[in-house]
């Protein structure tokens, strides 16, 4: 039997949701904060969008995975101490991976990127502890009454 995680589909949903509510919130931020154009703002959030996107969906999968197999515990069942280690682990695997597209769509050293993409790893933090607490309040994990698949609770 798989371990109660959600759907390939409410995956799908949970991160484009995070991630669409990141662009809105957090890009505007940045931009006013650098001074760069609201365009440019919104191409290097996009482009982190794509590589978050990609890395979170498989982060969660696993992440739920490992929690599930050690606690026998539902990703929305979290405590508040679990997910703060959540956000942070993703936080800080998701780095590795957006340091080079700052890099690349900015005029920013290595350094300097590193430094942006710390404090963003911060920010996104800040924001996701919320946003998955709310997700899961409104989206709990739940056995399906076919067949024992899992997936969020209707409504």
């Amino acid at each position: 039997m798989h371990p109660p995680i959600r759907s390939t589909r409410e995956q799908l949903v949970q991160t484009l949701r995070f991630e669409l509510g990141a662009v809105v919130l957090i890009a505007p931020a940045y931009s006013w904060a650098t001074g760069s154009a609201m365009a440019e703002s919104l191409t290097l959030f996009l482009a982190l969008t794509v590589v978050d996107m990609s890395w979170l969906a498989i982060y969660n999968s696993v992440f739920d995975r490992i929690e599930y197999r050690c606690l026998k515990r539902l990703a929305s069942e979290r405590p508040p101490a679990m997910r703060v280690v959540h956000c942070c682990g993703h936080e800080l695997t998701v780095l590795l991976l957006s340091c080079p597209v700052i890099v690349a769509l900015t005029e920013l050293g290595w350094g300097q990127a590193l430094v942006t993409d710390l404090v963003l790893a911060l920010v996104y933090a800040a924001y996701g502890y919320p946003f998955h607490l709310l997700f899961d309040r409104c989206r709990p994990v739940v056995r399906s009454a076919a067949g024992g698949e899992f997936d969020h609770a209707a409504g």
